[in-house]
């Protein structure tokens, strides 16, 4: 079913040290992600990056968060672009950092809430992101999304998040790297964690079509935020938290081509794709790639044929 693809870029990199993913929404410009979605016969509406508002009095007691003023800010202007998206349209968020979550995901909620729907959350990550502004020691933001979606205090300066999605709507895919103050959170909160170990010894589809299952049994609306340390750094350097042993291309692109087939993703992240490391453009194509196999693109032609051979 052709759908209208919204595009918002978020221009941001302050939710970790490492400059240049600032530059993503530019990059998927450039990569064709529209005309791929034109291609597949959607129709596209980009909205530009939204303009952001730093937040300066926007507080934590942790000294170690920096930037909170701009990620608040940013927080603040996806939570309204996103929700407003989703009355006309599929949402597509280019990043930016993964901070950006902190306020796209809070629209979609937002969004859920209001039509009645419950909110489910599927995070392709090399990470659990499960720190609060308050454990965390690095002081990135942008390990800290699934924490304020679940609800976790520490996120006095965003403010309440609307909705908190209960820990068993949220399907962590993918994840190979969790600190240890995180593993502790997270083993009192029943997230559905399918790590790199549990994908290894069950393949990609059962994990993933029992979480599909749920989301259509409840009939739920389905975040999809997709970061490209989901993948292995051998095929998408681009990106400044490399982690081994992330998925090959032909797994990306079979998660993508079973959420498609299950018409149940209603809004989408594309996060950390810092242009400045990739490869003449590499990574940056893959992705593209990987959101139009979500939407619709097959890799390979599967043509029917009778048994009689014709």
């Amino acid at each position: 079913m052709a759908k209208t693809c919204i595009l918002i870029g978020a221009a941001i990199d302050e939710g970790q040290r490492r400059p240049g993913c600032l530059m993503g929404p530019a990059a998927y410009r450039v990569a064709g992600l529209p005309q791929a979605l034109q291609e597949l016969g959607h129709g596209v509406e980009d909205r530009g990056d939204v303009a952001v508002v730093p937040d300066h009095d926007a507080q934590c007691p942790n000294p170690a968060v920096h930037s909170l003023a701009e990620v608040v800010g940013m927080a603040n202007a996806l939570r309204k672009a996103t929700d407003e998206a989703l009355d006309a349209g599929f949402p597509i968020i280019m990043g930016g950092d993964h901070s950006l979550a902190l306020g796209s995901v809070a629209g979609a909620a937002a969004h859920a809430a209001a039509k009645g729907k419950p909110l489910f959350l599927l995070w392709l990550d090399a990470h659990s992101d499960f720190h609060t502004p308050l454990t965390t020691t690095s002081g990135n933001l942008h390990g800290t999304p699934v924490a304020y979606c679940t609800g976790r205090d520490g996120f006095d300066a965003f403010g309440p998040f609307p909705a908190p999605i209960p820990p068993e709507n949220i399907c962590l895919f993918g994840i190979r790297s969790v600190d240890p103050a995180e593993h502790a959170a997270l083993l009192n909160h029943d997230i559905e964690i399918n790590d790199m170990r549990v994908l290894d010894e069950h393949g990609i589809v059962k994990p993933l079509r029992d979480f599909l299952n749920k989301v259509a049994a409840a009939g739920g609306m389905l975040h999809v935020s997709l970061d490209v340390d989901f993948l292995d750094p051998s095929i998408a350097p681009a990106v400044g938290t490399t982690v081994p042993g992330g998925t090959t291309i032909r797994e990306a692109h079979l998660v993508m081509e079973l959420l498609h087939e299950s018409a149940l993703v209603t809004s989408l992240d594309l996060v950390e794709l810092n242009p400045f490391l990739d490869d003449r453009g590499r990574t940056a194509r893959l992705m593209v790639d990987l959101v139009a196999s979500l939407m619709g693109r097959k890799v390979f032609d599967r043509p029917t044929r009778s048994y009689s051979g014709a």
